[in-house]
């Protein structure tokens, strides 16, 4: 998946940075994601594991990932070994989160379980 039209007109983040917070994304879910879950239509949930430099790579990038795109919500809930991440949208932005659900089912297929 690299065509990034389903970014949201909303997303402030330069165009030409996309690609890099699109990397970095891809490079966590690879390293680190166990399971893709959608516990409510409007949230998804990514099962990572890892330890504490883990919950501090996610924390910076769920940071990074608020600042531009505000629609988000994200809960981050560390747990004995592993860490999860709620990623909650508005009805309006729900195909943002089928797409980037969508990502990471296809992203994480290659992570350690």
């Amino acid at each position: 998946m690299t065509d990034l039209d389903w970014v949201p007109q909303s997303c402030t983040l330069p165009t030409e940075e996309r690609p890099l917070r699109v990397a970095e994304w891809d490079g966590l879910l690879a390293e680190r994601l166990r399971e893709v879950s959608r516990p409510e239509p409007l949230r998804l949930r990514l099962d990572l594991g890892g330890d504490t430099s883990v919950e501090a790579q996610v924390r910076e990038l769920v940071e990074k990932e608020t600042g531009c795109c505000s629609f988000f919500t994200f809960t981050v809930t560390a747990d004995t070994g592993a860490l999860l991440l709620d990623i909650s949208v508005d009805e309006v932005h729900a195909p943002v989160l089928d797409a980037l659900a969508a990502r990471a089912s296809a992203t994480g297929e290659g992570a350690p379980r």
